[in-house]
C-alpha cells in the first residue's frame, strides 16, 4: 500500500469521523484542509435516486452561481452573420459554423460551453458523438440554442454552471475556489442544491437526494446533511 504524503495524512485525519455536517461546517473544513499549491477548486458531489436511463429520471439543469465559479470560461459559439458578431462582441472565445465544425471533427476541442443559434443546429448535430460524452451538446433547455447569443455568452462567463446527471446517478460541479471567502462557498453550495432540486424528475421514486460530499480539487470529501443543503 502506498504511503501517505504528509499533508493527504494530515488532511484526512482532520477529516476522520465528521460526516452529515452542515454547509457550513463543511465549507470551513474543506477550505482549510486545502494545501496545494495552486487555487483548488472546490468540488461538489450529488447522489440522486434516479436512473438516468428512463428518459423521465433524467436530471439536467442550469444555475448562475451567485458568486460566480472563480475559473475563466471558454465559450465557443456557432453562428453566421449578425449574430455571429453579436456573441464576438460579448466575448465569445471562438465563432463560426462549417469551419468550426471541421476544427471540432479534427479533435480539436478549446472550449468549455458551446452555444448555437437554431439554424445552426443541423451543422451541430452532426458533432453530438464527440460533444455529446463531454457535456457540451448545445441544449436549449439549459439555454445554450438561443437567438440572443450575446446573453448566453454572459452567462456562461459569469458563472452559469450546467449539471447533467451521470450513469451513476450522480451529478457534481465545481462552484468556486478554496480563495473564495467561506460565505461565498456557502451561497454557491446553496444555489446549487436549490437548482437540483427544482430539476427533479416527474419520475423519481423515493428519496431524490441520497447523499452529497463536498471536497477540493487535491483535499479528501466530507458529507453534508442533506436536509441543511439547500436554505439555511
Amino acid at each position: 500500500m502506498a504511503k501517505l504524503g504528509k499533508r493527504t495524512a494530515a488532511a484526512r485525519e482532520a477529516f476522520a469521523g465528521k460526516d452529515n455536517l452542515t454547509v457550513e461546517e463543511a465549507v470551513a473544513l474543506v477550505k482549510g484542509a486545502a494545501s496545494a499549491k495552486f487555487d483548488e477548486t472546490v468540488e461538489i458531489a450529488v447522489q440522486l435516486g434516479v436512473d438516468p436511463r428512463h428518459a423521465d429520471q433524467m436530471v439536467r439543469g442550469v444555475v448562475g452561481l451567485p458568486n460566480g465559479t472563480g475559473k475563466s470560461v471558454r465559450v465557443a459559439v456557432f453562428a453566421r452573420g449578425p449574430k455571429a458578431e453579436e456573441a464576438q462582441a460579448a466575448g465569445a472565445d471562438i465563432v463560426g459554423a462549417e469551419d468550426l465544425m471541421e476544427t471540432v471533427q479534427g479533435g480539436t476541442i478549446e472550449f468549455d460551453r458551446c452555444i448555437a443559434t437554431p439554424d445552426m443546429m443541423p451543422i451541430v448535430g452532426r458533432l453530438g458523438k464527440v460533444l455529446g460524452p463531454r457535456n457540451l451538446m448545445p441544449n436549449p433547455k439549459v439555454g445554450t440554442v438561443t437567438m440572443d447569443v450575446a446573453q448566453a455568452v454572459q452567462n456562461a462567463k459569469g458563472g452559469e454552471v450546467q449539471f447533467k446527471v451521470e450513469k451513476a446517478g450522480v451529478v457534481h460541479a465545481g462552484v468556486g475556489k478554496v480563495s473564495f471567502d467561506e460565505g461565498k462557498l456557502v451561497e454557491n453550495v446553496r444555489a446549487f442544491m436549490e437548482a437540483v432540486l427544482k430539476a427533479k424528475p416527474a419520475g423519481a421514486k423515493g428519496a431524490y437526494v441520497k447523499k452529497i460530499a463536498l471536497s477540493s480539487t487535491m483535499g479528501p470529501g466530507v458529507t453534508i446533511d442533506v436536509d441543511n443543503a439547500a436554505s439555511a
